[in-house]
């Protein structure tokens, strides 16, 4: 796998030439994908239709948007 990196984060990357880059990006991604896999399967248990989700994403943004 090829990753992209902007030339300024490249810059800084090289400072630390001892650090495993490749194993922090390989790290960083897994735990990614441990976390989708775990909302995708309390997804698949909740009774919530997406139109639900969407009204209760408002109402979480709205009440959110009130506090701070």
């Amino acid at each position: 796998m090829t990753l992209a990196i902007p030339e300024e984060l490249h810059r800084r990357m090289k400072q630390f030439s001892e650090i495993r880059w490749a194993e922090i990006a390989r790290r960083a991604m897994e735990e990614r994908a441990k976390d989708l896999e775990e909302m995708e399967k309390i997804a698949s248990k909740s009774k919530l239709t997406k139109k639900d989700a969407a009204i209760l994403a408002k109402k979480i943004k709205r009440a959110a948007a009130k506090r701070f």
